[in-house]
């Protein structure tokens, strides 16, 4: 076990700098839903998209707290029995009801400890860094007793609130304004110390750190060119469909089962998104080809050459992760044509969306087909159609399909 007075020196030093760092842009977040439960709180996401600086919003917002951030070298002999040893050091300082704890993956079986000072009444924030073993670990010993949020690099709104740009009144020069960020974010992404900065070498610097300590590390992945390769060829081949089988010959990975299993370590730790195709039979939607999408676009970029053809696969990523932001249970259809997303809600489809740089003579058949296809499938009378700029609506038979920029739907 650590010894109390090398905690107690840990806990003052983590203590002075957590108070020290900035607050940062508050998030768009329903921080009294999650102030108010007595439930878990539970955010988790990719690094560096602002979880720990989320930590210290929400500890403004409460009187007093314990902390602690388990990516500490100093803290990685740390067990699941030294939460004692922390817990004496904590009230030997004062009385608080409150923990807040960072990076809580990093310690074996923390979920047991989480229970019990929870029953014993503590209200408990929990940042994480990996997506399967914080589910794994909630579900099983967890289980009713918390919320969690996932955190993603900044939203839209949240790039705009951050450059101060209003979009409450949409003037000519509030649109000249809120056009050119669309332009910056649909490019170089949200990434919080990115927009600080605006250094390019940050991005690929923390999708470096993603891959060699989150997944070949912690996994101990042994192929790792073949495994690099892979996911450098997923971030440019995003928003496309891939097939294990295909990925394996193309990259001359040893097995399908390998590339399923790589790309399960790049899901975990938030890189990029597999997307399902619909069905209602769940062994064909397992079985079906898969989308890729990927955490932020400005990551995607460093990582692959940007090519001004990729702009209307940003625009399609971009929604994808505004509608993860926003909760919705997501997958693609197709049939003879494809509509990029549908939204299901309680075992039913409610929401078709459909995402096109620009409508066009070569392409306009095609997209509105699979929009409509969608629609008839699921009798949706409305369907949204996203583009670059253009708004309208148009009437096909008895449905409707709302044609408007992304830009404008990001902020509704």
């Amino acid at each position: 076990m650590m010894d109390i007075k090398q905690l107690e020196d840990i806990a003052l030093d983590q203590a002075n700098a957590f108070g020290g760092k900035e607050q940062g842009l508050e998030r768009e977040i329903d921080f009294k839903k999650f102030l108010k439960t007595k439930q878990i709180v539970v955010v988790s996401g990719v690094r560096r998209s602002g979880k720990s600086t989320l930590l210290r919003q929400i500890s403004k917002k409460i009187d007093s707290f314990y902390y602690v951030n388990f990516d500490d070298e100093r803290l990685i002999n740390f067990k699941v029995e030294d939460f004692n040893n922390l817990l004496i050091v904590w009230k030997k300082q004062f009385s608080s009801k409150n923990i807040l704890i960072d990076e809580i993956q990093n310690v074996f079986s923390w979920e047991r400890f989480a229970r019990r000072i929870h029953d014993e009444g503590y209200k408990i924030f929990i940042i994480g860094s990996n997506a399967k073993l914080l589910s794994s670990e909630l579900a099983t010993h967890l289980t009713g007793r918390y919320f969690k949020l996932e955190l993603y690099p900044f939203s839209f709104r949240e790039v705009l609130n951050f450059y101060n740009v209003k979009f409450d009144h949409l003037t000519s020069d509030a649109k000249a304004e809120i056009f050119k960020t669309f332009d910056d974010y649909l490019k170089n992404g949200g990434f919080p110390e990115y927009l600080k900065h605006q250094e390019a070498e940050f991005i690929k610097r923390a999708y470096e750190d993603i891959v060699y300590k989150d997944i070949i590390t912690r996994f101990g992945i042994r192929e790792t060119k073949p495994f690099r390769q892979l996911a450098n060829f997923l971030f440019a081949n995003f928003a496309k469909e891939i097939s294990y089988n295909s990925l394996k010959n193309i990259l001359d990975i040893k097995s399908a089962v390998s590339v399923k299993n790589y790309i399960g370590f790049l899901e975990e730790s938030y890189l990029l998104f597999e997307l399902y195709k619909y069905d209602f039979s769940i062994k064909k939607q397992l079985a079906a080809d898969k989308k890729i999408y990927v955490i932020d676009n400005g990551m995607r970029n460093n990582v692959a050459f940007y090519f001004s053809e990729d702009r209307g696969r940003l625009l399609e990523n971009m929604v994808f992760l505004e509608l993860r932001r926003r909760g919705r249970e997501i997958y693609y259809y197709k049939d003879k044509n494809e509509c990029d997303f549908i939204i299901q809600d309680k075992g039913k489809i409610i929401e078709a969306f459909q995402v096109s740089q620009e409508i066009n003579r070569s392409n306009e058949k095609r997209e509105i087909d699979g929009l409509i296809g969608a629609m008839e499938q699921f009798n949706l009378k409305t369907g949204i159609l996203l583009t670059e700029n253009m708004e309208e609506e148009r009437k096909i038979g008895k449905r409707k399909i709302k044609i408007m920029p992304v830009w404008k739907w990001l902020l509704g």
